[in-house]
């Protein structure tokens, strides 16, 4: 039987380069399934040499899909205007369910199928970018999409995260994980090192202090990037023909009293999101972060978890 803790033993393989070519012909079989099954439930053609950016989770306004589309138009904005010096291709998947009465939540849903129909069908944008909304999120997806993910979005607002284990089973599969200082992220980050894992944003304490004056108003004036997504949402550019359709969302970001202050995090955020580009672009040392995540994932694996159950209190004898 394997001992999940034995685990750990792939990390002398971070750096052999003959090693990297094996990890890397199985990722690029898993993405190669995942971009199948993207295909079939929305139709849309992902890239396997593009970095597959996934957020796959409950759609609720604390987890914060509304920040990964910002940067979504972020990047849509910036290969518009030809900003793409370096660039790296990148698929997005957003993926989750909602309380049927969660009307803000449904509008993000919506939301995210408005821009991935603009983006994806923008000759200028070229396949450089793409989006999807997997439909119907289940456990049989979760399979096929978290071997084949690149990077793990797991971008709560601090404070507001209990635990979950989809950032585990990301991790577990090699994803890497750009993340806030919240919940279990913490001890992601803890167990993998700042130099295999993206965090930006506010702390929990830092959260605390925003609310205080928060005044997203001014984030966005003083923010040219930030300013030009919200012109593009504002301008109706991805609701054309449904007026005002989005106007709730808008509003919640621009509230003073957002309780979640999307908008405090986006800078740091987008420039998280950079460093993510830059390390893709060097393979070597993005498979090296992938083998490390999943090395250093038997902290979280269940043997580990009986193992200290029953040290600390069965005291079974096996």
């Amino acid at each position: 039987m394997f001992d999940y803790n034995n685990i750990k033993q792939l990390k002398k393989y971070s750096v052999d380069l003959e090693f990297h070519k094996s990890w890397f012909e199985v990722k690029r079989e898993n993405k190669v399934r995942l971009t199948a099954l993207v295909k079939e439930q929305c139709n849309v053609d992902f890239d396997c040499d593009s970095l597959f950016d996934v957020q796959v989770k409950r759609i609720h306004e604390h987890k914060r899909q509304l920040l990964n589309i910002l940067h979504v138009v972020h990047l849509y904005d910036r290969s518009k205007r030809g900003d793409t010096d370096n660039w790296t291709s990148r698929c997005g998947l957003i993926g989750g369910k909602t309380a049927p009465g969660y009307r803000i939540a449904k509008s993000i849903i919506k939301l995210i199928n408005n821009i991935s129909d603009v983006i994806n069908n923008d000759r200028e944008v070229d396949g450089r970018l793409m989006l999807a909304f997997i439909p119907n999120y289940g456990v049989s997806k979760m399979e096929v999409i978290c071997p084949g993910t690149d990077l793990s979005e797991q971008i709560s607002t601090a404070g507001k995260e209990a635990s979950g284990n989809d950032n585990m089973k990301f991790m577990m599969n090699g994803a890497v994980t750009i993340g806030t200082y919240d919940g279990a992220h913490i001890e992601i980050l803890d167990a993998v090192g700042e130099d295999n894992f993206f965090l930006f944003g506010l702390k929990a304490d830092g959260v605390e202090r925003q609310r205080v004056n928060y005044n997203p108003k001014a984030i966005v004036e003083t923010d040219a990037d930030l300013n030009r997504v919200m012109h593009l949402l504002t301008c109706g550019h991805f609701n054309s023909f449904e007026c005002v359709i989005f106007d709730d969302i808008i509003n919640s970001l621009m509230n003073h009293h957002d309780p979640w202050l999307t908008l405090a995090d986006f800078r740091s955020y987008i420039d998280a999101q950079s460093l993510v580009s830059k390390a893709y672009q060097d393979r070597e040392k993005w498979i090296t972060m992938s083998i490390n995540n999943t090395a250093c994932s038997d902290y979280f694996s269940t043997d580990r978890t009986m193992r200290e159950y029953n040290d600390d209190i069965w005291r079974l004898n096996s």
